[in-house]
């Protein structure tokens, strides 16, 4: 038996532990807070009675905020900046994702200590990018690169296995480390998710990239809970190390098992979405990145809605705190353009047409940016910065 690290936690010490945690994280930054906070997000957009337009129904990201979006490579090696997490895709309505940018571009703006004017650029700069996505919705290497994407990108197509191992399992030995990131399963956990593994779909999914054999054996070596990202704490997510082939031909791979519950995010009346809410998220995936989409399975894993991934090493998020004020505009442009053909592929020309067109109506001043967004995302800033300060107290007052 795997000895027990005493900084990790029990499974039943594991609802408390992760409450704390997120209560944490959250308190770390405003940015940071931007990140928890899906919810919140569409209660004060909704208690805010703002008027926003109503655009096709497609897939949205639906928590489109900047950590959401980066490097993702696909199946067959190709590497593109793509929307990265889908907890809260829904058929609904893209000017939802065009908010939820918008505010997490003003908080880090914010964050890097810029001024107000450098958001009001960024914005403008984000609708520039998000329209001219529609001329060309299917061509994604025509758009120049702001150089710490392009940084980004080159960093991520130079990382190994050895590079992903190093970060996430702190080295290439066969075994995940119980530890401040990774805690106990239960016995039944365990049993479920070397079940998982014996089946013939999971064995496709991680012989998919191109330099595997297709009929490779494959054998779970190793699993434990994974205590990851923010939103997201609290639910079920699993790290799964695999070994795929055997004897000198053995490969590792690091699967990512993650439970999907109902999205917060507004949907499209009668849209028809799947009602397994990993379907529902390996769905939107599909249509939003389709690099990252070929790579996600839906499963059931102790009667949850789980979704699967592999994690590859150019997966990355981009950061973008400390940036200088060109550096921020052409960011903002550069991933509202990214976002812009994820919502384009959707449409038919008719319905591309119309949608730009209601993004052009009640534009006013030199600064090009829709008013119903501007005073939005005015309004969202204020109220977010009072919940996250509200939630920075009560978290101060807890420790």
């Amino acid at each position: 038996m795997k000895k027990q690290p005493a900084q990790t936690t029990a499974p039943a010490d594991r609802a408390a532990r992760l409450t704390a945690l997120r209560n944490e994280k959250m308190a770390e930054s405003a940015h940071a807070y931007v990140r928890g906070s899906t919810v919140c997000f569409y209660e004060w957009l909704e208690a805010s009675g703002k008027a926003i337009p109503e655009g096709p129904a497609v897939w949205i990201c639906g928590d489109c905020h900047v950590g959401n979006l980066g490097p993702v490579a696909s199946a067959d090696g190709a590497l593109a900046v793509q929307v990265r997490d889908f907890d809260q895709t829904v058929i609904g309505n893209p000017a939802h994702d065009l908010m939820r940018l918008g505010l997490s571009l003003a908080m880090a703006a914010r964050g890097s200590d810029l001024p107000g004017v450098t958001t009001a650029h960024m914005l403008e700069h984000m609708m520039e990018g998000y329209e001219a996505a529609f001329a060309r919705p299917h061509d994604g290497d025509t758009v120049a690169m702001p150089e710490i994407v392009r940084l980004t990108m080159r960093r991520a197509a130079g990382r190994s296995w050895r590079h992903l191992a190093d970060e996430r399992i702190e080295g290439t030995e066969p075994a995940i480390p119980l530890g401040k990131r990774f805690w106990p399963l239960e016995p039944a956990e365990r049993e479920a998710i070397d079940a998982l593994f014996a089946r013939d779909d999971l064995r496709t999914l991680v012989t998919s990239l191109r330099a595997r054999d297709d009929d490779a054996p494959i054998a779970m070596v190793d699993a434990a809970y994974w205590r990851k990202g923010c939103s997201s704490l609290g639910r079920l997510r699993y790290a799964v190390l695999v070994a795929i082939g055997k004897g000198k031909a053995e490969r590792h791979c690091l699967v990512d098992l993650k439970e999907a519950i109902a999205a917060a995010a507004p949907r499209a009346a009668r849209a028809p979405m799947p009602r397994d809410n990993a379907e529902r998220v390996v769905a939107g995936a599909r249509h939003l990145s389709p690099h990252l989409g070929e790579r996600m399975l839906a499963v059931r894993l102790l009667d949850r809605a789980v979704f699967a991934r592999e994690l590859l090493p150019q997966d990355l998020k981009l950061e973008i705190e400390g940036v200088s004020r060109d550096e921020a505009v052409e960011i903002a442009a550069f991933l509202a353009t990214t976002v812009g053909r994820a919502h384009a592929r959707q449409m038919s020309v008719t319905d591309r047409t119309a949608w730009l067109a209601e993004l052009g109506r009640n534009r006013a001043g030199a600064l090009d940016a829709p008013s119903w967004l501007w005073s939005g995302i005015v309004e969202l800033v204020g109220t977010h910065e009072g919940a996250y300060l509200d939630h920075c107290r009560k978290h101060a007052l807890a420790a």
